[in-house]
Formats: structure tokens, sequence, C-alpha cells
């Protein structure tokens, strides 16, 4: 038995909580390799909005087992409040939310260090949610990181103190002097409140399982172009969001490693700093936000807007190795008479097909037009049902990308998804 593999491969947002929830039925295990609760994965169903930060996006289906990896940094105050919510709709997550005890704990402090960082990088800043994701997985490299087992060590609060004492330090190198006494206090309740889920050897377990032929999805957070080493740096998450995470945030060697199954927009967005050749800083770019309610599921910022980017697609189809896609936000298109497609970019006068070493400001992308539908395909139930126009323009996507399109997704309800093959 193999581990697939759903992921972002653009700059997050894809869509990733709705896909992972429609395909929960085909599988016995979800399992979060990835990411911290900076991400936001937004599902609709039974008219009900609900969105996930750290929990697998599976949680929703009482049956099935969702794991939160151990290549996961978790903030204990966010996932508690995340856990109650979840509950007050119906799910069992003392049943079936297991959590590796390798799993990094965000720190209070942390939380002040990403603020202290951005602060001090000034107009440079990355546009981080400042949610302490970075400082977190800085100290895990730095070796001076609590996990999440560590919560039922007798020396827990010496540690926390050696970690809080030398992030004091850091604070005094940067002049910052702001405290949040009131979330230590909340954090320690939270980790109170956790104590009473399953704590799990999580690589051991997800490897048994394979082995007993359970089915496992693996689900990742952000996008492949925020990934630390391949993206947009420095404008970048602080993790690997590529395939090759799945190896070592949930313990499992690459041939285990089945289909790849890569989400994309029908169109681009970002939020917050760093290059984006097709953003529209026009009225299109305006109706993509309004008709795509693109704003942030955790920071609530609008998301800029642009075309879809052919060049960086292929990238991240490279990347990732990408045997299925899987197209959402289909219907935000509708109405545009004409759609464009970058396939180039032209740097310094010369017409590039690949992401060079450095995105900058100055990238004009180059595009090839279509034809766009103008007709509401939020109620279509199977690919007959869909205008030509839009059937022409997966079939464009296909042979653009060399990977066929297995889903699409017309609608944010986990109905309105129709199975292309």
């Amino acid at each position: 038995m193999k581990i697939d593999v759903l992921l972002g491969l653009q700059w997050g947002d894809e869509g990733k909580g709705k896909i992972v929830d429609v395909l929960t039925p085909k599988y016995d295990i979800i399992a979060r390799f990835q990411g911290g609760p900076n991400a936001g994965h937004t599902l609709e169903f039974n008219n009900i909005k609900h969105v996930l930060h750290t929990i697998p996006s599976g949680i929703f289906h009482e049956d099935k087992i969702n794991i939160i990896g151990n290549g996961v940094v978790i903030d204990p105050v966010i996932l508690k409040k995340e856990i109650l919510a979840a509950e007050k709709i119906g799910a069992k997550l003392k049943k079936n939310l297991y959590i590796s005890k390798k799993a990094q704990l965000i720190m209070p402090t942390h939380r002040l260090l990403d603020k202290a960082y951005e602060e001090f990088k000034g107009e440079k800043k990355i546009g981080s949610t400042l949610k302490g994701i970075g400082p977190a997985y800085t100290d895990k490299t730095a070796r001076l990181a609590l996990r999440i087992g560590d919560i039922f060590a007798d020396n827990f609060i010496e540690k926390y103190n050696c970690t809080k004492s030398h992030h004091e330090k850091i604070f005094v190198g940067y002049n910052f002097t702001e405290t949040n006494t009131d979330y230590e206090k909340e954090w320690f309740e939270a980790i109170e409140f956790l104590k009473d889920f399953r704590f799990i050897d999580s690589e051991k377990y997800i490897n048994d399982s394979l082995f007993k032929k359970r089915s496992i999805l693996a689900e990742g957070a952000q996008g492949a172009l925020l990934d630390i080493d391949f993206g947009s740096y420095p404008f970048v998450t602080s993790s690997n969001t590529t395939t090759s995470g799945v190896c070592t945030g949930l313990g499992v060697s690459p041939h285990k490693v089945g289909h790849v199954l890569g989400i994309c927009k029908a169109y681009c967005t970002r939020v917050g700093s760093g290059p984006f050749p097709t953003e529209l800083h026009n009225e299109d770019g305006q109706t993509l936000r309004d008709n795509g309610h693109e704003y942030g599921s955790t920071t609530g910022r609008p998301r800029r807007c642009g075309w879809l980017d052919m060049v960086a697609l292929k990238y991240s189809i490279m990347l990732n190795g990408v045997t299925k896609l899987i197209i959402t936000k289909a219907d935000v298109l509708s109405g545009f008479e004409t759609i464009k497609v970058a396939v180039g970019y032209k740097v310094n006068g010369e017409v590039i097909d690949y992401v060079p070493y450095e995105l900058t400001d100055d990238i004009e992308p180059v595009y090839e037009e279509l034809p766009g539908w103008n007709v509401d395909i939020t109620n279509c139930k199977k690919p007959e049902d869909l205008p030509v126009e839009l059937r022409n323009y997966i079939k464009y996507l296909e042979v653009q990308t060399g990977v066929k399109v297995k889903y699409l997704s017309v609608g944010p309800d986990r109905t309105q998804t129709i199975k292309m093959r």
C-alpha cells in the first residue's frame, strides 16, 4: 500500500480543505504533514462553513482517523479552540484525532519573536501571520524546540523556561519589550486540555497502517510556491510544502508515495508580500476577488488576484511529481469574455518559459488568450453539463501540463465537485 498526497500548486488557498473533505470517504486515514495554524482550510457542507487550521480536513467523517503529523507545529491555544468549535458541529475528536508526539510546540514567545522579526525588517517584511510558525521551525532546527510529547515529562516546565529564557535574550538584542502574560496563562490551560487526547508515535502508526493495507491521504498546507527551498524566497513559509515534505513530515520513505494530487485554482491568488507576475491591479483583479470571496480564511486579508500562471504551475508539477490535477474555483471565471494564461516571462527583453532563480517585480508575463464562458456553472453535476468553452479550457490545461484533470470544483460546497474521469 502507498500513501497518496494532496497539496497546493500555487501560493496556497487553492481549496485543499474542501477537496480533502470530498476525497476522505475513499481513505481510512487523513494525515497533515507540515505547516501550522497559519493555514486555513475551509469546508462547506449542510449549509455549514467551517475553517480548520491544524486539524486534518477529514475530521467530520466519523469513521476516519485524522493525524496531526510530526512535521506540523502546534499552538495549543489555537488547537483547543479549533477542537471545541469542531465538536460543536458534531466532530468526535477524542475518537478520531491522533497527534504525533514529535510535533513541535509553538510557545507564546514564538509569537512575540515573529512580531519582533517583522518589525525589524520594516518595509522588507514578508507579511507573516504573526502566529509564531517561523520562530518555532527555527528552534526546531536549532535543537531548542519543545515537542508536544514533552508535556508529559517531569521536567516540562524546566524545558519550557529554558527555551523561553533563550527567547528573552533575543528580545534584548531587538530592543523588543512587548509581553503576553495572559496568552501564556491560556497556553498552559490549553496544554492541560490537550492531555486528554491520543498521542502516538505517528511514523510507526502510519507505516504499520500501510503494511496493513489501510489507505492514507497526506494533506499539505500552503502551496508549492511557498516552499522554504523552492518557493519565491524569502517570501515563503517555513516548511517544505512539496511532496518531499511528506517523507519528513510523516516518516515515510519516498518509495511509499503513491498518487500526487495537485490542486490549483483556475486563476491565481497570493496573500502578503512577494512577487506575483500575473497580478492584476485593475477591474478584472477586483472582479476575481469579489466573485471568489478572496479574503484569507485565517487572516481576513484581501488576497491579491491574477490570471493563471502556467510557467509557475508547470514548475510546481515538476517539483511534486503530480499525477492528477484538481482545478478549483472554475465558477469564479464565469462572466469573463476572454481568459488569459501566462505561458512565459519576459525578463530583460528575453522571453523564458521557466521560473528563474529570483522572481522580481519587473518580470512581464507573456499571455495566451482563450474564450471565456458567460454562464453559471455552479449547478453542473457532470462534465457534459459544462459549457464547451470551459471544457476546452480544461483540455488546454491538460495539454500544457501533461497531466489529466481528475476533479473540477464549481462551488464551495462539497457537492459542487465534478469527477472529470
